[in-house]
């Protein structure tokens, strides 16, 4: 990353609160050691069933799963971008995400069409979890629960995040 180089620092967890700040050259850079993402996991208590319905409903893929506990399964959205594993560990305590605000932990998938989207997952059996609003920056958006209690928003961003 180039010193000087503008990033989106997301304050008091919220997008409308984003602030444009200077950052100096990552030393997990410097020596080509780049790093990405490669899941983010969930722990959930029925994997098979929200796998399905996430397949069904949000046009994500399943690239690997297990047949037997804990049923992790990875799933891919459509442009193979992004991978959420779903498993149940009941080695731990299950997360109660119904109690959790969205914007504590939410996945966002993107949307051109927010209300007809969302009226589709309603439908669907996903549950409101906010109104659909436009943020000072031009992003339509929209927060749902997973029929499991997990955060959902729709975003059509203004501008979009990356190339």
């Amino acid at each position: 990353m180039a010193k000087g180089y503008g990033v989106l620092l997301v304050a008091r967890g919220c997008h409308q609160n984003a602030h444009q700040v200077e950052i100096a050259e990552s030393p997990a850079t410097s020596d080509n050691h780049i790093m990405n993402i490669e899941h983010v996991a969930l722990n959930v208590p029925d994997p098979v069933a929200m796998a399905r319905w996430y397949v069904a409903h949000l046009g994500m893929r399943v690239l690997r799963q297990l047949a037997e506990a804990p049923f992790t399964h990875f799933l891919a959205d459509a442009a193979g971008r992004a991978v959420l594993e779903l498993y149940g560990n009941t080695k731990v305590d299950m997360p109660n995400y119904a109690a959790w605000d969205p914007l504590t932990l939410h996945v966002a998938f993107h949307s051109e069409d927010i209300a007809k989207d969302r009226q589709r997952l309603l439908q669907a059996g996903a549950s409101a979890a906010a109104g659909i609003t436009v943020t000072p920056a031009g992003d339509e958006m929209t927060f749902l629960r997973d029929p499991w209690g997990v955060g959902l928003q729709l975003i059509k961003r203004a501008r979009p995040l990356s190339g």
